[in-house]
């Protein structure tokens, strides 16, 4: 137990800071430095109909867990519906997206494997300017593609992050 605060031992419902991506929400549960670096925790509250532009790590995996709502999920060329209790696997070299795909919320918890990228979501919140989105990827080791944006925004009718039209 020394590798962690002592008392950051409880995240309660509610608790965590929060910053908001246009559409897409992140609340901060579990960092790295509680974890000795293995893997951190947001929540992603996801407005209807949003779209998270397709993007690879190169230095992490995620593991989405559904709380609410129904999340839709395109892994390399796999592309799936996942609900309440279900697990989106997006393994590190993989291109991946999701999607708010119901009418209402959705709110996934996200594992970040190993810590670090959670601070992406932060600095670029932070930086106000989507510009910095590129310089922000490029520190993280994420490249961004719009291969499939056409296709999916059409498909279910979505919006990508951060867009208003």
């Amino acid at each position: 137990m020394d590798r962690i605060d002592p008392s950051a031992i409880l995240v309660k419902p509610g608790e965590g800071s929060s910053v908001s991506l246009g559409g897409m929400g992140v609340v901060f549960k579990v960092s790295g430095a509680n974890t000795g670096g293995a893997f951190a925790i947001v929540e992603h509250p996801i407005d209807a109909g949003r779209l998270v532009l397709p993007h690879v790590h190169q230095h992490e995996d995620e593991y989405s867990y559904v709380l609410e709502g129904t999340i839709g999920a395109r892994v390399g060329d796999q592309e799936t519906v996942a609900g309440p209790g279900s697990y989106v696997i997006k393994p590190r070299g993989l291109m991946h997206s999701f999607w708010n795909a119901g009418p209402g919320p959705a709110r996934i918890l996200e594992v970040i494997s190993p810590a670090g990228f959670e601070n992406y979501f932060r600095e670029l919140a932070e930086a106000g300017d989507p510009g910095r989105r590129q310089e922000l990827a490029t520190k993280y080791g994420v490249t961004y593609s719009s291969d499939w944006v056409a296709d999916l925004t059409s498909k279910y009718n979505l919006k990508l992050l951060g867009s208003t039209i």
